[in-house]
Formats: structure tokens, sequence, C-alpha cells
């Protein structure tokens, strides 16, 4: 056996007996158990339904209810009842690199336990999601060209050491599949599903995008790139601190920002009615702020 195919057989030895096939009142997919008798998976293979059964490789079968929900970020947390195979190990997809080997674990068209290999085609893609009228976007998704199909939703997707990186989300196209990362921000989502049940966000009501820094201010600041505004929502937080379209944020809180990921992992439910300091640069100077975001309404 060659050694790409030795890495791909041992990742799913590794990794197949801590994803099951989970079935609910109104459909299914895969879950991965990632603490002891708790598993995660997609907010859309949940949807509304509170319990369901899970189907591990070895055929064992456990009951589980739905601890939380949460679809702007996509995941979703289960508590099983009865014993169930021990966590995988998780990673860190901060580390990974494109044309990464990686490797998805799930169960597409109800076939348990199907993998599928492939790379880490492309990093810090953004998958749009939506529950009622709130919008947001899902940062630094990891796209893969690892064949997933329907059922894959909820699964793993690990890296060539048996770690879980990502929780296989979507199938965007042919050659084409999403994952939700497995880092800091997801895991402080995960966390806060399990000691509340769902996740209070920060609301600042701002669009932007990477932008480079000139070069001087790069100089003067160690900083590459910051966040360029594109639109302020009028009203919002962001308008009545008084941004404007066209700032380049360098650092909000205090901490320098250079992608979206940055603002969000600072807009969790300790942020909302606390003031946060915004460092712009306008019109070739910086420039202080201070918004006080509250609390996003996904009504």
């Amino acid at each position: 056996m060659d050694e790409y195919s030795k890495t791909v057989s041992s990742v799913a030895k590794s990794v197949t007996p801590h994803v099951a096939s989970v079935r609910l009142d109104n459909g299914s997919g895969s879950a991965v158990v990632f603490e002891n008798g708790r598993l995660l998976t997609n907010a859309h293979v949940v949807g509304t339904a509170r319990r369901g059964t899970a189907t591990f490789a070895d055929g064992s079968d456990a009951t589980f209810e739905v601890v939380g929900v949460d679809p702007l970020s996509d995941l979703a947390v289960l508590s099983a009842r009865g014993e169930i195979p021990p966590p995988a190990t998780l990673g860190n997809a901060d580390e990974l690199e494109v044309g990464q080997l990686v490797v998805a674990v799930g169960n597409p068209l109800g076939l348990n336990g199907s993998v599928t290999a492939g790379v880490v085609s492309a990093l810090g893609r953004a998958l749009p999601v939506r529950q009622g009228k709130a919008g947001r976007v899902i940062e630094d998704v990891i796209q893969t060209d690892a064949a997933l199909n329907p059922g894959n939703s909820g699964g793993a997707l690990a890296d060539s050491d048996g770690r879980v990186v990502g929780i296989n989300t979507a199938v965007a196209g042919f050659g084409l599949g999403l994952a939700v990362p497995v880092n800091v921000t997801t895991m402080r989502i995960v966390q806060t599903l399990i000691s509340d049940g769902r996740v209070r966000r920060a609301y600042l009501g701002l669009v932007s995008m990477p932008a480079p820094l000139p070069d001087d201010v790069a100089a003067r600041t160690g900083q590459k790139a910051g966040l360029r505004v594109v639109e302020v929502v009028t009203g919002s937080p962001a308008h009545r601190a008084g941004l404007h379209s066209g700032d380049l944020v360098l650092t909000v809180g205090r901490k320098q920002v250079s992608d979206a990921q940055g603002i969000q992992k600072q807009l969790f439910a300790d942020a909302i009615g606390t003031e946060l300091p915004v460092t712009v640069l306008r019109g070739g100077a910086m420039v202080d702020v201070f918004a006080t975001p509250t609390e996003l309404s996904v009504r």
C-alpha cells in the first residue's frame, strides 16, 4: 500500500468510530463525539427537532436530546443517553494550509461510515447563513474537494493525524465541499450552547472587507491589513458611534483586526451594552470612536 493510502486508511480507522449517523423527526445526517456523552453536528441537520437516535460504526445505538442549536454558526450540540464511543481528537483549523490532505467521514446517502479524501482547496471562505430576518456570514470556512453528499453534514473533516479540524456543513457544487472550522471561536460557541442552550451575540451594524494598510501606517503599527467599512447600517451602534463608509478599521477593543472574524470573536454576550473602542484610519489620520453593541435579534 502506498503512503497516501496508508495515511487515509489510518485516519479512517481512527476517526470513523467517533462519527455517528443521526436520525431525527425532520431528517438525518452525521455527528461527531467531541466530549464524553456529547456530539457536535450542524444546526441545519437538527432543525427544530429536540431528540433523535445516533447509530455508530460498531452498530450500537444511543438516543440523544438536543442541548443547543445556533443557526448563525450552523452548529448544534447533542447529549446522548447511555454509553457511546469516546471523543474524537480535536485539532485546530487555524493551523491548516492550502493543499493539505483532509479526510471526510460521514454518512452520505444513508451509507454509514463512508470515507472520502481530498485536499484543503481554500481557506477563509465565507458561508452566508440566516435565521429569521437575521443574516450572518460564517468566516474562515474550509473549502475541500473531498466528495461530500447529503448525509455528510455534521460529519468530521480530519487532518492527516486524525484530528477533527472541521464539521462538514454544505455541498456547494460538484467537487466543492465546505466545513465549519474547529478553532477557538467555534469551541467558545459550543461551550456556550452547552451552558446556555443558545448563543447571544452583540451587534455593531457594519459591513466590511479586508484591505491593506498604507505603507507608512503599516510600518508605524506593525499591522499589514485592516477592515475597510463598506456599509454602516443606519441607526446601528456603529452609526451612532460615528463610523463611516470608507473608514479603515485597525483595532476593535484595542485588538488588531484584519478579517471579519477578528471582530466577531469579540461580539459575544459579554460585549452587549459595553463600550467598545474602535480605531480607524480616516483621511490619513487615526481616529478613536466608541461603539456600544446591542444584542443581535434573530427573530
